[in-house]
């Protein structure tokens, strides 16, 4: 076994190969950029090595500082994780001339499996099912024309070196051909310096089907059974599940014996995946599952095949690359109930899915349900890498089991102040064609706003919420044969509102709260108590008191010129049918008047203007 592994990623999936190396006894190297000094893998690690600043083209993806690294602290080997290098050839090249063990592939296989054209011509040689299409030498645009219509439409175009979405288009008539194929080979060029493309059938009840497969240097090659990806945001999985809702045996047998077939056809060593498309216009059938592509390295979902399967697919690694055989044969290994994974990012569905950065001042996932990440409260959400906050990975005896497992995992997810695409989850998992295992990789597309999360909490959890933080609150009325109003005005995320909690039962806390969390659906927001010289600018530092919020003024007690003191009530404003004091933020004089009793306001409006005392 290897004796020490130096890890060549970050995040998630540094700490999850730091855990199963610190099972075996191999001491762990992690490399970490300026952004990273803190983080959390680097802390796990048994030694850490800085290779550079925050872009990960200045650090994690420049080899030779890697390299060095491993050099430095004596590191036998080197795990490339997923993403960064995991499926750069020539670094794998550079890492075993460096006489160090390259946790991977051969190089040679890489490569063989790395041009989607290039591969696909080997499947066919190997006996393995393609989709129906173009890959051919001659890049014409006519040539490329004349094929999509022999094919059919719709057709997809697809950069012959492309990844991650990019350098795809969908085409519905031969009318749209000719641009659509400039488009995509601009993109290619930009985002690849390839432009060559190919042509494939467009699956229009598409699932996207992959068998995780391991080879050793014994020449044996298993697959450890199939996993859905198909639920997917722009081409980018969102959720994955294993066994494959649907599949039958017969069809796993098909499928899962063209991949081992695809692995052996590299001479392939290592964890690997085989990616197929299937139409599932008439479910799942073996005669319309096509290969797709390989993913030579391990995937961000491998813990599915490993919750289903009792297997180690980390420690499969070191011990492939450590020489020895694959320690399960294929009869050896079979599917036990059902797994989910749910991958949680920080980003807004709300607001177009953008990144959300910033601290963790709150991170609690609980402990139902394993989880995956890279990241502890109080850490930083960098803008420099992938904003994946944590892995939630569910397994039960059923489909349902898990499924309702992870969604109960998400919706008690408390993160803050990052806003997360937990809520968003939810809405994906209760989804009733989800939930039937009636999904394809449109269907977020499809409903696009009906997955999305609520803006507000429920009624009841503001209530509750208000009880705990105002329990001592004045009454603000009183009601015939009816317990007297407790209500009042908070700050939801930043935002004023009104919140009648009478019916809530009286609480008892130890101090005053200066704010609560809500925790609903996956989301999570921040109540506090609004107060007039708070956060909303209605009393700055500066002395401008502005209108917290549109409304009427109903009292004006001060003058020009007048002198207040810290706390006076100055202007009294009605809005929301509440009425809301301004109050002075300091001892000193009014400088500027701008407010008159019944006078309407806009939020923002300088309604006072405060000169401090001096002295």
């Amino acid at each position: 076994m290897i004796g020490s592994l130096l890890i060549a990623n970050r995040g998630e999936i540094a700490c999850r190969i730091i855990r199963t190396a610190r099972a075996l006894g191999v001491r762990t190297v992690a490399v970490y950029s300026d952004a990273d000094a803190e983080a959390l893998h680097v802390r796990e690690a048994d030694e850490a090595v800085h290779i550079g600043s925050s872009p990960a083209r200045e650090s994690y993806l420049v080899g030779e500082r890697i390299i060095a690294a491993a050099r430095e602290t004596g590191a036998e080997a080197i795990h490339p994780g997923y993403g960064f290098l995991s499926e750069n050839a020539d670094f794998a090249q550079s890492v075993i001339d460096a006489g160090v063990v390259w946790v991977g592939p051969r190089p040679a296989s890489v490569r063989a499996m790395g041009l989607k054209d290039a591969a696909k011509k080997l499947m066919q040689e190997a006996g393995v099912p393609t989709t129906p299409g173009y890959l051919g030498d001659d890049q014409s645009p006519d040539r490329l024309q004349r094929e999509a219509d022999a094919i059919g439409y719709p057709v997809l175009i697809k950069a012959v070196a492309g990844g991650g979405g990019k350098g795809m288009r969908r085409v519905d008539q031969s009318e749209d051909f000719a641009d659509a194929l400039a488009s995509c080979r601009r993109e290619a060029a930009a985002s690849f310096g390839d432009d060559r493309v190919l042509i494939e059938k467009y699956i229009l009840s598409p699932r996207h089907i992959e068998v995780q497969v391991f080879g050793d240097s014994h020449r044996n090659v298993v697959h450890l059974f199939e996993r859905d990806c198909s639920l997917q945001r722009r081409h980018q999985k969102v959720i994955e599940e294993a066994p494959a809702p649907g599949m039958d045996a017969a069809t796993r047998e098909a499928v899962c014996a063209a991949a081992v077939k695809a692995a052996q056809a590299v001479d392939y060593v290592g964890a690997g995946t085989i990616e197929f498309i299937a139409d599932a216009s008439e479910g799942l059938r073996a005669d319309r599952i096509w290969f797709m592509e390989m993913n030579t390295r391990l995937q961000v979902e491998h813990p599915v095949t490993e919750a289903i399967t009792g297997q180690d697919l980390v420690e499969w690694q070191l011990r492939v690359a450590s020489g020895e055989p694959l320690p399960r044969r294929q009869d050896q290994l079979s599917i036990t109930g059902w797994a989910m994974e749910a991958r949680l990012y920080a980003e807004d569905p709300v607001r177009g899915f953008l990144p959300s950065i910033g601290r963790l001042d709150a991170l609690d996932l609980g402990e139902a349900v394993r989880v995956d990440t890279g990241v502890e409260q109080g850490a930083e959400i960098s803008p420099f890498y992938d904003p994946m906050i944590a892995k939630l990975i569910a397994h039960g005896d059923t489909r349902d089991e898990a499924r309702e497992l992870l969604a109960d995992a998400l919706d008690e997810a408390v993160i803050w102040p990052v806003r997360t695409n937990a809520g968003f989850l939810v809405e994906a998992l209760d989804h009733p064609d989800f939930a039937a295992g009636n999904v394809d990789t449109g269907l977020i597309a499809r409903e696009g706003e009906a997955l999305m999360p609520p803006a507000l909490p429920s009624e009841e959890a503001l209530i509750e919420a208000a009880a705990a933080l105002a329990p001592d609150l004045p009454v603000a009325g009183f009601r015939l044969n009816a317990p007297a109003r407790r209500e009042g005005r908070f700050l939801l995320a930043g935002e004023p509102i009104a919140i009648d909690f009478t019916d809530a039962p009286l609480v008892e806390v130890a101090e005053p709260l200066d704010s609560v969390l809500i925790t609903e659906g996956g989301q999570t927001w921040e109540l506090a108590p609004f107060r007039a010289t708070g956060a909303t600018g209605s009393a700055a530092a500066d002395g401008a008191i502005l209108s917290p919020m549109p409304g009427r003024i109903i009292a004006v007690e001060i003058v020009a010129g007048a002198a207040v003191v810290k706390g006076q009530r100055l202007v009294t404003l009605e809005a929301m049918k509440m009425e809301h004091s301004l109050v002075a933020p300091f001892d000193g004089t009014v400088a500027e008047l701008n407010a008159e009793t019944g006078g309407q306001v806009t939020e923002g409006t300088l309604l006072v203007k405060v000169e401090r005392q001096e002295g």
